[in-house]
């Protein structure tokens, strides 16, 4: 008789355990499944540093900016040498919009795509593929003419051609810009384009440039490249 009652007590035991395991079991199970939701957050839209230029706003941008960024003077780097340029302050939204060019890096890699002996050379444009990407970050717009500061077309002026479409006002093209070579200047342009700038040193440089061979659309034989442009002090 003791011997079954052993039995049956040892039997409930193991029962209990049985049943405790199993419930610790299927806990167990269930923390496993429980899959943790993250909020997905947002992500903010970054705003460009420049609004895109138009013949609407760049004024009034360069207005502002030339506020703020007071450099007047960057050097023009090529395969032929430097080239230093002073930009007139009077000339403020010329001379703004030159520092806004070179700040973006437009220039560098651009070419002096016009040479004309003994008159000009001119530059600012290329053929690249990148060329035409920067522009259109940058935007589309004109600059009016600033033509009664005084200034002229002497040699080494630094002036900014027209816009090469039909153009009764002679409406400035801000990607370009020309540089006189011919000894005693040419006078005749200071009523049609704006002067806002000088070279001040490397005007041996532009002669070099200017002597280069060029096809019958004054384009230089061989490539003369800008390499890059910088403001300096």
């Amino acid at each position: 008789m003791r011997f079954r009652l052993v039995v049956i007590i040892t039997l409930f035991f193991l029962n209990c355990e049985d049943k405790q395991t199993s419930k610790q079991t299927n806990t167990s199970k269930q923390k496993d499944t429980i899959v943790e939701k993250h909020k997905e957050i947002p992500k903010k839209k970054t705003e460009p540093e420049f609004p895109k230029l138009t013949d609407n706003n760049a004024m009034e941008f360069f207005l502002e900016y030339e506020k703020e960024h007071k450099e007047n003077k960057v050097r023009i780097f090529t395969d032929f040498g430097n080239i230093d340029i002073l930009l007139y302050d009077k000339t403020k939204f010329h001379r703004a919009n030159f520092i806004y060019l070179t700040k973006r890096n437009y220039f560098d890699g651009t070419q002096f795509y016009r040479v004309v002996p003994n008159f000009v050379i001119q530059g600012g444009s290329s053929d690249a593929l990148d060329l035409y990407k920067k522009r259109r970050k940058i935007g589309k717009y004109l600059l009016p003419p600033d033509t009664k500061r005084g200034y002229t077309h002497k040699r080494g002026a630094v002036s900014m051609p027209s816009s090469e479409i039909e153009n009764a006002y002679k409406l400035a093209s801000p990607f370009q810009f020309f540089i006189i070579n011919r000894i005693g200047g040419a006078s005749y342009l200071d009523k049609d384009y704006t002067v806002f700038g000088e070279v001040i040193n490397g005007m041996d440089v532009v002669d070099k440039i200017n002597a280069v061979e060029t096809d019958d659309g004054d384009w230089p034989i061989d490539n003369v490249y800008i390499r890059k442009v910088e403001i300096i002090k």
